[in-house]
């Protein structure tokens, strides 16, 4: 792993420097660390269009059904706060948290990787970058 902004260092310094694959170890040791170091309340968006979006983000439906649908469904333009981390993890998709979307107080199970602090200069912003980059560099290797 190589990157700017001491972000290799800090997540060898949680995982340790033997350790930087994406095993259901790392996973819930990462788990642990951002349960223990994580301000609260942490407020939270999508990083990008979770996949059932894709087709309406990219242009390729109705926008008055994909509005319709975002009532229900969870979308990266929401505004979420995190209520906990799941016990449950996969390698393949990583540490999965339970959220209340702001707007209507709707719960939804995200995956972590794919959401990112509202607050680009708060600690929480520099924790969840650093999962989510050293996540989804780990899982191209």
């Amino acid at each position: 792993m190589e990157n700017s902004g001491g972000q290799d260092k800090r997540v060898a310094e949680i995982l340790g420097a033997d350790n930087l694959k994406v095993t259901l170890k790392s996973l819930v040791l990462y788990r642990e660390y951002l349960r223990n170091n994580l301000d609260t309340p942490c407020t939270m968006t999508g990083i990008e269009g979770f996949p059932w979006e894709e087709k309406y983000v990219r242009g390729f439906s109705d926008k008055t059904e994909y509005e319709a649908l975002k009532t229900k469904q969870p979308s990266y333009t929401d505004i979420y706060e995190l209520k906990r981390f799941e016990d449950l993890i996969d390698e393949g998709t990583g540490i999965l948290v339970k959220v209340k979307r702001v707007r209507d107080n709707q719960r939804f199970v995200l995956y972590l990787a794919s959401l990112k602090a509202t607050d680009e200069g708060s600690k929480n912003h520099m924790l969840l970058d650093d999962y989510n980059v050293w996540f989804s560099k780990s899982l191209k290797q």
